[in-house]
């Protein structure tokens, strides 16, 4: 739930109330970084520089093949190159915990910390389990992080 004030910000592009999540993972659909909360209407330079930028925050590793001149050109060359397992790690996720496929009705930092916690239980899952018995829904976006709906 996100007060009347703020209801313009967290509209999306499709014209939905949402919250921008920025996540990177392993190619064993794990995550190892999660940044929830953004506003719908973020861009994604916006929160990819909010996640760079902050005291424990996103670190790129170096000398991952070639080798970009800026961080931008990096974010870029891993988001061509991991958005196959971006989209399956969220429609795992989306699979998993039914409850993100509408909006959850709880006030909004409830639900940025329900996105860690459910990220946080993805995890243990995945190592525990190994196995994702149910059909995974593929996002179709073309933005780098992705937009869960706010209530």
């Amino acid at each position: 739930m996100v007060t009347r004030g703020d209801v313009s910000s967290y509209r999306n592009r499709h014209g939905t109330i949402s919250q921008n999540i920025l996540a990177a993972c392993t190619f064993d659909l794990e995550f190892i970084y999660v940044l929830s909360g953004w506003e719908g209407s973020a861009r994604d330079s916006r929160v990819l520089n909010d996640a760079l930028t902050r005291r424990n925050g996103l670190k790129v590793p170096q000398g991952q093949g070639r080798d970009p001149a800026k961080e931008v050109e990096l974010f870029s060359l891993r988001h061509e190159s991991l958005r196959n397992v971006i989209e399956k790690i969220f429609g795992i996720f989306k699979s998993r915990f039914t409850i993100f496929k509408s909006a959850p009705p709880f006030p909004y930092r409830t639900q940025t910390e329900l996105v860690l916690a459910c990220a946080g239980l993805h995890n243990f899952l995945r190592k525990e389990c190994r196995s994702d018995e149910f059909p995974i829904e593929l996002e179709n976006e073309s933005s780098s992080s992705s937009s869960l709906p706010v209530n």
